[in-house]
């Protein structure tokens, strides 16, 4: 049975769960599983790789494969200007790359630019109606752009073609728990976990959804996990202080609050938890994992 999103449009989640810094956009950076929907075939490129492609394209620049690939790499380390150039020497060599189309939609995408990204992954899907990972692609925008139905039969399509796709369940469940359905997210976070289980956001978004339902000791164990897969997981650090504040264990939350801040010093969310709990800044926290 596929699962309805509810009538009203985008809601925010409850405001505990909007303090720890949760967006359906947030997690978007091009990595193998959370938010990204890098074409399979890149998925083992890393910047390590970047020099011999390069070195490949000199001796082969005809090569449209080359080209996707070194842009893959150039998005996985975040130059997607770069990335663009590569992807469209790839589609100006094989107009009909389906890959290059929808790795050039997620850079368009990294870039804010959704209206160019949406017709890459059009364009994508016309050449391959089969193509899992462009169908979470498409999603993944269309959700940005308040296209919610769409972006469900997105992932619901992506999911249909490949039960496998933990991206498809992640994103899926990113957009079930805007719209406060979490137990859909619950399920569907479970999912990737299951399919994906070296990834920290899942745990952290299915604690959120924990936290959300007010199941706090699964929740606790979802950041314990995240934090372990991830040890500077700022996001799973927050979370996991606010599942302690609420339990009021000040000293446990000062402490996670901390241990966030020092991954990453300006996140307000844990700026704002650390100060509510009366944390010392000139204090040494002990890590609660």
């Amino acid at each position: 049975m596929t699962k309805r999103l509810a009538r009203p449009g985008l809601t925010g989640l409850s405001g505990f769960v909007a303090l720890v810094g949760l967006a359906l956009g947030g997690c978007s950076s091009i990595m193998n599983m959370p938010g990204s929907a890098v074409d399979e075939s890149a998925s083992a490129a890393s910047p390590a790789n970047l020099a011999s492609l390069t070195d490949v394209l000199n001796k082969n620049p005809s090569d449209p494969q080359a080209y996707n690939m070194r842009g893959s790499v150039l998005g996985q380390s975040g130059r997607y200007q770069e990335a663009l150039t590569d992807f469209e020497k790839a589609i100006a060599l094989d107009p009909n790359y389906s890959q290059a189309y929808a790795n050039r939609g997620l850079a368009y995408r990294q870039l804010g630019q959704l209206d160019l990204a949406l017709a890459d992954y059009n364009r994508a899907l016309d050449i391959d109606s089969a193509y899992a990972a462009a169908y979470v692609g498409r999603g993944m925008v269309r959700r940005d752009k308040g296209q919610l139905h769409e972006a469900l039969q997105d992932f619901n399509k992506a999911i249909q073609i490949r039960p496998d796709n933990a991206q498809a369940y992640f994103n899926r469940g990113l957009l079930y728990q805007g719209q406060r359905q979490f137990q859909y997210a619950i399920d569907d976070f479970s999912t990737a976990i299951g399919l994906s289980q070296q990834q920290a956001e899942p745990f952290v978004e299915r604690g959120l959804s924990y936290l959300a339902v007010n199941d706090l000791k699964a929740a606790a164990g979802d950041f314990d996990d995240a934090v372990q897969i991830e040890p500077n997981n700022y996001r799973a650090w927050t979370s996991r202080g606010l599942v302690y504040e609420r339990n009021n264990e000040r000293e446990k939350a000062a402490g996670c609050y901390a241990r966030a801040l020092s991954v990453k010093r300006d996140y307000q969310p844990a700026e704002e938890g650390f100060k509510r709990v009366g944390g010392d800044p000139t204090k040494t926290y002990k890590d609660y994992n």
